[in-house]
């Protein structure tokens, strides 16, 4: 990473080496994401491979595919979007995120341009995007209507809109809020809001409304015995994800 010998302070360098580490330390504060991430992956991969014609088996299975990674986060997505060959941009609009993503980029080898904007700003200044990965993000927005709209605008046409979300139940209560808020302290409390919470036929409607056509929903289930997440086919109780594509 190319910096200024005049204004950078190396104390502030290290605290985001250090934020880095605990992100992308898979038994620390973020294991439940951790633990996540390869379901999140496989689905990911897997829809983008059938809708591009890609051979995951293939070295750089994603070259010439540009992605956007919004709500990135530490790059958790990011990276291994650009470890597959694709030209990744991640976007956050949390700015403290991005100096710990930029950083573990750069400790990986990887090239990502990682951006402190919003979905709105970037489809105002005619980005454009073969896939868009909207993963956990629409339940805390204040209008998913407007967002979920420029998010297609995003996408070239052909484009996949990959977006998942939380169900809205008592069984999504008890589990994301009560669970991972209060017993869990996986989360803050406050994390999320119950009544912003999205059914899959609620998502699939605001995506149609937006301009893009769904194709898949599938359900991401955690075993608390085993410790672990899978992909469901029938399981869209709690947390699910979709598939749009852009026609035209």
């Amino acid at each position: 990473m190319q910096v200024s010998q005049t204004t950078v302070d190396p104390s502030e360098i290290a605290k985001f080496e250090a934020m880095a580490a605990e992100w992308w330390d898979p038994s620390g504060k973020f294991k439940p994401l951790h633990m996540l991430n390869p379901c999140r992956l496989d689905y990911i991969t897997g829809q983008i491979a059938g809708e591009f014609g890609r051979d995951l088996a293939a070295q750089r299975p994603f070259e010439g595919l540009r992605i956007l990674d919004i709500g990135c986060g530490g790059g958790l997505l990011s990276e291994p979007m650009a470890r597959l060959g694709a030209t990744v941009v991640g976007a956050d609009a949390a700015e403290g995120n991005l100096p710990v993503a930029r950083i573990h980029a750069e400790q990986s080898g990887l090239r990502i341009d990682y951006r402190h904007t919003t979905a709105e700003a970037m489809a105002a200044a005619g980005e454009q995007f073969d896939v868009v990965l909207n993963m956990e993000v629409v339940e805390h927005v204040a209008d998913p209507l407007s967002y979920l709209t420029a998010c297609r605008q995003l996408l070239k046409p052909g484009g996949l809109h990959i977006c998942s979300t939380i169900n809205r139940n008592p069984k999504s209560y008890a589990v994301a809020i009560l669970g991972a808020e209060v017993v869990m302290r996986w989360l803050p409390r406050g994390t999320h809001e119950w009544s912003k919470f999205i059914t899959p036929d609620e998502l699939f409607e605001l995506l149609a409304n937006s301009g893009v056509e769904p194709v898949d929903r599938k359900g991401f289930v955690f075993n608390p015995v085993g410790w672990s997440w899978s992909i469901s086919d029938r399981d869209l109780s709690v947390n699910y994800v979709t598939a749009s594509v852009k026609r035209g």
